[in-house]
């Protein structure tokens, strides 16, 4: 059995390999209960997150998670990959948000642990056995999740920045001066932004520079809120970390801000065949990566491009070419999965291990914490029928 939702995933968890029968949550999308006191939100899991979202927004909440693939993902998918996203700096990841689930086990037994508490210490966290397990445990559901208020504000900043340890700089003085209210630190690098201009026809608001970075903050004073990110952008352009930025607080320009992020993705499918690789690592390393691949693949590759979430250290790394290349794939793989090995980061930062990467699980994980996922999966599915091939 094949659990499908979205199927907005990239590493081939949800996609059948053989002989497996999709089971697709689709027609289970509707809201179960919302108490707007507490911010609980109970939900089955073929619930699009976009369409939660919309759902949340008038009665003064949001969802915790903000996807690129919003419009067409599903909240069960979401927490069977414990997906991260553009949120995960201000609100934490889907392992503390979740609440409870409810989840089908391979004996058709149903698991009803779908609390609405914020505090359960009774016995084993159940719950999240399930979350990132792709479905090889259980088939999530429903899905009980802790809904944060909607900010009365939303302002972000646009900026170009030299260099990539600027970058880090940058963000070091932003957690310090923009404190409570920051939500997003995201970076691209110039590679990304030329895609988006051509590809897309997108516009860079700022000067042309190796590195951009978008700050969103999220607060309950406008006021407040820009004058602190206005502080902050005069302090770090003056002090050379940042050679141009852009601020903006009304919802149209925000929304053209974040798609030269947002979008990035979608750009890089016209540019020809495309190797992804979503990984983690220590944040002073997250770009040496990029700059190694480069000079590996050299013109073997069209463009090797970096983005990512820098305020939680993922690094989504592209490699593009005109057509399929085997020696180009050999070239990149295991290498990449060794290079993140090395500095003890994650070979899955937040796509999960799929079809794709199953074979790769031994350079994030030590042989002793592989046996044991083994046997968790031969206990709770002895019979191997819960999205086989992937495990």
């Amino acid at each position: 059995m094949n659990p499908q939702g979205g199927n907005t995933g990239l590493v081939g968890g949800s996609v059948p390999v053989f002989d497996e029968i999709i089971l697709s949550t689709g027609l289970m999308n509707q809201i179960i209960s919302f108490d707007h006191i507490s911010g609980i939100l109970v939900c089955q899991a073929g619930c699009i997150l976009e369409n939660l979202n919309q759902y949340l927004e008038p009665k003064g909440f949001v969802m915790p998670l903000d996807l690129g693939a919003k419009g067409s993902c599903h909240i069960g998918g979401n927490v069977a990959t414990n997906a991260g996203g553009l949120r995960l700096l201000r609100y934490g990841s889907l392992r503390g948000t979740v609440l409870g689930l409810e989840v089908v086990l391979a004996d058709g037994s149903i698991l009803n642990c779908l609390a609405s508490l914020r505090k359960d210490n009774t016995g084993y966290d159940l719950k999240q056995l399930f979350i990132g397990s792709e479905g090889t445990l259980g088939m999530v559901t429903a899905v009980s999740i802790l809904c944060p208020r909607k900010p009365n504000a939303v302002n972000l900043a646009f900026l170009a920045c030299p260099s990539f340890s600027q970058v880090l700089k940058t963000f070091i003085i932003c957690k310090d001066m923009l404190g409570e209210i920051l939500s997003a630190y995201e970076f691209m690098d110039n590679g990304c932004m030329k895609l988006v201009e051509r590809h897309l026809k997108l516009t860079n608001p700022v000067a042309e520079s190796p590195f951009y970075v978008l700050i969103e903050t999220s607060g309950s004073n406008s006021t407040h809120d820009e004058e602190k990110l206005s502080h902050f952008l005069e302090h770090v352009i003056g002090s050379d970390l940042v050679v141009d930025g852009i601020l903006a607080s009304e919802g149209k320009k925000i929304k053209a801000l974040w798609a030269l992020r947002e979008r990035i993705t979608e750009a890089l499918t016209y540019d020809g065949v495309v190797y992804k690789y979503d990984i983690s690592l220590p944040v002073e390393k997250l770009y040496d990566l990029v700059t190694d691949m480069k000079v590996r693949l050299d013109t073997a590759a069209k463009n090797v491009v970096g983005y990512g979430h820098l305020g939680d250290g993922n690094l989504h790394l592209n490699v593009t070419a005109d057509s399929y290349s085997h020696s180009l794939l050999d070239a990149i793989e295991p290498y990449v999965y060794e290079w993140v090995s090395q500095y003890y980061g994650s070979i899955s930062a937040e796509h999960g291990l799929g079809f794709k990467k199953k074979h790769y699980i031994h350079y994030s994980k030590p042989k002793e914490a592989v046996l044991l996922m083994q046997q968790f999966k031969i206990m709770l599915d002895p019979k191997g029928i819960l999205n086989p091939y992937k495990t």
